[in-house]
Order: structure tokens, then C-alpha cells, then sequence
């Protein structure tokens, strides 16, 4: 894609997320739809929402899942920005019609306390960073319609995020069984999604390294207070966008947290 393609992808996937209609497959425009050209359409709606004043608080890790990538024919995650609007307080309402068509998930979130910046990272430079942990529901959206995504599209669209809910209990990594802590979220008492940190890429540490390494290659690196959402513990549950919905989340040693729908 030419530089123009680039800006005119971009521009449609912003027109979108304001208007609140989403568009057509982007992978329908081009002829080569390349990862490097879909992080260089993200990487102008992050300068724009840099501009535009929006603060850079942390990244989110997709495609965590073997599965997903299965489907998607890829062999190794991807990543999006997470900015400060998009942060939701724990059982605080989302209006309706914020998103376009939210479906939620289930991770766990790492704050970290030290800067990432070594080519190739170890479990021990993540653990030594990572300050605390939180359990998190990670509000995905896409601006292209019916999730008719492929990763060219997803990757472009912000990693089809949306909007995080933090819980509001900080746990140290070492206070509980990270790789094999098991998930349950439950909508009107009953379970929607089970899983366990075995879901995502094995344990999220997995995830969490692949993304410090990839961040240092593209001149980005994880810093201090950084938020990383580490990818999905169990399998999204769409909201519906009817009726008033309340996703309460529970993650084994590491506490609870709720996302609640108007």
C-alpha cells in the first residue's frame, strides 16, 4: 500500500469508531495486506489519538489463543494501545452504545514498575518488572462489520480493542499460580466462559515476553506504569446489546472483577 492507502485506511477506521457504523473489510482494498502495512495504519490512529491529546497508558496482547491462530493463519500473537478514555472502573456501567459490537474476555493485566528495553527478554526481566498484577475484562470492539476480520484487519483496527476494566486489588506475581490459575465468568449466575493461564500461549509470561521483545525491535519499548493487558484466559462472550448485562469475572488466586453493560 502507498502512504495515501495507508491514510485513507486509517481515516476510514477513525471515521468509524466515531460515527459508531462500522465498514468493510479493509484486506478488501489492497492487494497485499502485509502485517507491516496494518501496524503502519495503527500506528497513524496513534499518533492521531496523540495529538489529539489522548494519554498512552499500556499495550493489549491478541491472538494469545493457538486456536485463533489457527484460524487466522498466523503463528504468533499481536498487540494494540491502550489509552487512558479507554480505562472502565470495576462494575462501572458502559453506556450503551460507546461501541460498536463488544464482546468481553477474560485476562490477566500486569502493571509493570520497571522499564523493558533488553533485545531479548527472560521470565526473571518480566517478574523483575512487573510490580503488580490485577484481574482484568478486556472490552474488545472492531470497526469492521460483523468481525469480518482477518489479521490485516484486526491488526490495523488497534488489535480490535475497546475498552479494560481493572480489578482494584493489586496481587505480587509471586502471591499466586500465574501459569495455571484457572478463570470463571459467570452472566446471571451462570457460567459464560471457563478457562485457565494455560490458555493464553501456555501462561501469559509467554505472552507478555513475546511483547517486550517485539516492542524493542519497533523502537517502542514497555516503560514504568505501563498497563499490559496479557490476552485471553477463556473464549470472548458477546454482549448483548438488548438488555443490561453483568459479567462478573473470578481468576483463581488472583481475585474478582465485573463488567457491567446499561
Amino acid at each position: 500500500m502507498s502512504q495515501l492507502d495507508i491514510v485513507a485506511a486509517a481515516d476510514a477506521l477513525y471515521a468509524a469508531a466515531c460515527s459508531g457504523k462500522a465498514v468493510a473489510p479493509l484486506r478488501d482494498r489492497v492487494e497485499q495486506a502485509s502485517a507491516e502495512t496494518a501496524y503502519a495504519i495503527q500506528s497513524h490512529n496513534t499518533r492521531r489519538a496523540m495529538v489529539e491529546g489522548r494519554r498512552l497508558v499500556g499495550r493489549k496482547i491478541g491472538l494469545t489463543s493457538p486456536a485463533v491462530q489457527r484460524q487466522l493463519g498466523v503463528d504468533q500473537p499481536d498487540f494494540g494501545m491502550l489509552f487512558a478514555d479507554m480505562a472502565v472502573g470495576d462494575a462501572e456501567p458502559v453506556a450503551k452504545g460507546r461501541l460498536i459490537q463488544p464482546k468481553v474476555e477474560a485476562e490477566i493485566a500486569f502493571v509493570l514498575g520497571k522499564d523493558l528495553c533488553f533485545e531479548r527478554h527472560t521470565y526473571a526481566d518480566l517478574l523483575g518488572a512487573v510490580e503488580y498484577c490485577l484481574p482484568a475484562v478486556e472490552i474488545v470492539d472492531s470497526r469492521i462489520a460483523d468481525w469480518r476480520i482477518s489479521l490485516f484487519d484486526t491488526v490495523a483496527d488497534n488489535a480490535s480493542s475497546g475498552l479494560f476494566v481493572l480489578g482494584s486489588t493489586p496481587v505480587r506475581a509471586s502471591r499466586f499460580d500465574m501459569g495455571r490459575c484457572a478463570m470463571t465468568m459467570q452472566e446471571g449466575g451462570r457460567a459464560v466462559s471457563e478457562g485457565n493461564a494455560r490458555a493464553c500461549l501456555g501462561n501469559p509470561l509467554n505472552a507478555a515476553v513475546w511483547l517486550a521483545d517485539m516492542l524493542v525491535r519497533v523502537g517502542q519499548p514497555l516503560q514504568a506504569g505501563d498497563i499490559v493487558l496479557t490476552g485471553a484466559l477463556g473464549p470472548m462472550v458477546a454482549v448483548d446489546a438488548t438488555r443490561a448485562q453483568s459479567f462478573a469475572v473470578d481468576i483463581e488466586g488472583l481475585g474478582h472483577v465485573e463488567a457491567r453493560f446499561d
